[in-house]
Formats: structure tokens, C-alpha cells, sequence
């Protein structure tokens, strides 16, 4: 891929989306959020009431199809040419996506969607974050990184995010331990930089993640 590809992971709440989207911004990129597609898998599963432990041995390009802009300030998702965005970030999704996601088959039928949206994105360089883009999906990126933070500030965060209880944060820590187990999203691999976000601000958040990209 000749373009610039920038992979990011890491855990629900250390920041990865909202910083990759606005470090992609700042720079000039594409950006892409590879969660988006294992919700909306997730979402047109619970649609059609299909058994979700099960969804990867149907004919996923049948079943699915995905749309996701690119574009840091536009960003939209859809299935079936229907607007979606919103509805992917429903507490019932986030509850049930690990099902979905933890499925060999819908894993590798994701890892191929991602690296075909990013060949094609029609910016100079993409930054592309989810769980498993600095080991599997994109490990020959320019700059990989592992963007982090403390457990107690990663479910503070997502309870925000999700307007959520005490007891959801602790089903969304619940679905960080069952997904570290399909990949290690926690620990970086050798060559992949640590950016631990506990005691930055957003913006200083932005800054760092930009200065390892620039360096």
C-alpha cells in the first residue's frame, strides 16, 4: 500500500477514536474505525434476530453490506445504503459485539474489508484503529501504536460515553478481558510504541499521538 498507514490499538475508553479522528484531521489523513464494523455486524445480527454466537458461518457478503466514510469530518456508517451511526453506539451492541467479534471467521472477513477501505481512501495517509491493526490487520504500518490508560480512567471515560451506570461500566471492563483473549490489545508487540493517555488531556492526547507519527 503506498499510501501512509498509521495502525492504532487498544482498549474501550483509552481514547483511540477520538484521538485518531482528530489527530487524522490535524494531519490531513483519512481515518478509519474498525470497530464501526463489528457493531454494525453486531447491529443487523440483533436485526434480524440471528443467533450471534453463530454469525461468522453465514455468507457475511450477503448478509452485510457495509459502508464507512473515511473522512475524519464526516464520518458516517451504513448497512443496506441505511444511515446506522448512531445506532451502532447502543448499549444493546456494546453489550453483544464481543459474540460477534470474537468469531475467527468474522475476524478475517473484517481484516479484509479494513485493508480494502484503506487502499482506497483517496487521502495521502490513513489512520487506521481498532483491536488487532498493529498485529494482524495492518502490521506493516509506517508508525504503530498502543494508545492506553489506566483501567479506573478507561471505564470513567466509557461510562461518559455511554451516559452508563456503574454495572454497564463493568460489563464494558467485562468485554475489554473477553476480547484480550482473541488479542492482545493490552500489551504493545515488539515495534509497536506505548502512548498511555492516564494523565493527558485530550489535546495533549492529540499532540502525542501526532509527534509519534511525525517522528
Amino acid at each position: 500500500m503506498s499510501k501512509v498507514v498509521i495502525a492504532v490499538d487498544g482498549p474501550a475508553g483509552s481514547g483511540k477514536s477520538s484521538v485518531s479522528k482528530a489527530a487524522a484531521t490535524r494531519l490531513g489523513f483519512g481515518y478509519l474505525d474498525t470497530g464501526a464494523g463489528y457493531r454494525a455486524l453486531t447491529l443487523t445480527a440483533l436485526n434480524n434476530q440471528l443467533e450471534l454466537e453463530t454469525v461468522g458461518e453465514l455468507n457475511l457478503g450477503e448478509l452485510f453490506a457495509y459502508e464507512i466514510s473515511t473522512d475524519p469530518d464526516n464520518y458516517w456508517v451504513r448497512v443496506d445504503s441505511g444511515d446506522v451511526t448512531e445506532a451502532i453506539r447502543s448499549k444493546d451492541v456494546e453489550l453483544n459485539v464481543s459474540k460477534v467479534a470474537a468469531q475467527p471467521k468474522v475476524r478475517a472477513f473484517m481484516r479484509d474489508i479494513t485493508r480494502s477501505i484503506a487502499r482506497n481512501c483517496p487521502k495521502p495517509g490513513i489512520i487506521v484503529e481498532g483491536r488487532d491493526i498493529t498485529t494482524v490487520v495492518m502490521p506493516d504500518a509506517q508508525t504503530r501504536v498502543l494508545l492506553t490508560a489506566s483501567e479506573e480512567v478507561r471505564l470513567s471515560r466509557r461510562s461518559i460515553d455511554l451516559q452508563a451506570d456503574g454495572s454497564i461500566s463493568a460489563q464494558v471492563s467485562d468485554r475489554d478481558k473477553k476480547d484480550s483473549k482473541v488479542v492482545d490489545f493490552l500489551n504493545p508487540a515488539p515495534g509497536v510504541q506505548l502512548l498511555d493517555t492516564t494523565e493527558l488531556s485530550f489535546e495533549e492526547s492529540v499532540a502525542a499521538l501526532v509527534d509519534f507519527i511525525n517522528r
